[in-house]
C-alpha cells in the first residue's frame, strides 16, 4: 500500500506535513479528506496503530472543528458512543477527522508532530 495522506488544502498543519514529506522525498498520495474521507477499513487500521501507543478512537476526532462542536460529539462520547459508532461516523464525514491523517503499511499518525513523523520516515 502506498503512503496516503488525507489532508485539507487550506489547513496550515497539512501544508507543513506535505512540505515535510516532500523534503524527505517520500512517495505518497495526497487525498482530499473532505471529498474522500478514509474508509472504515483505513480508520480501523489507524486505530490499531493508535492503540499501540495507548490511544483510543477519540484521538481520531478533530476536536477543534466546527462540525465536532455543532454535532456535540464530545457529549455523545461521554454518553457512551461505541468505537463502531465513532468509526462509522468518521468514515462518512472527513471534517470530523483529525488531520492530516497519514497512513502507511506499518504505521500511521493523526495530526502533524514532526518528531513523530521523523520516526515514520
Amino acid at each position: 500500500m502506498p503512503t496516503k495522506i488525507y489532508q485539507y488544502k487550506s489547513c496550515s498543519t497539512c501544508q507543513q506535513a506535505l512540505k515535510f514529506l516532500d523534503k524527505k522525498k517520500a512517495n505518497y498520495e495526497a487525498i482530499p479528506i473532505i471529498d474522500q474521507p478514509p474508509s472504515l477499513a483505513e480508520l480501523k487500521q489507524m486505530l490499531t496503530f493508535l492503540k499501540r501507543d495507548g490511544g483510543t478512537f477519540k484521538n481520531l476526532f478533530n476536536t477543534s472543528g466546527v462540525v465536532y462542536r455543532e454535532q456535540k460529539i464530545s457529549d455523545k462520547i461521554k454518553a457512551g458512543m461505541t468505537e463502531a459508532e465513532a468509526l462509522t461516523l468518521l468514515s462518512k464525514n472527513g471534517k470530523l477527522i483529525k488531520r492530516p491523517f497519514l497512513l502507511t503499511d506499518k504505521n500511521g499518525a493523526v495530526g502533524f508532530k514532526e518528531e513523530i513523523w521523523r520516526k515514520l520516515f
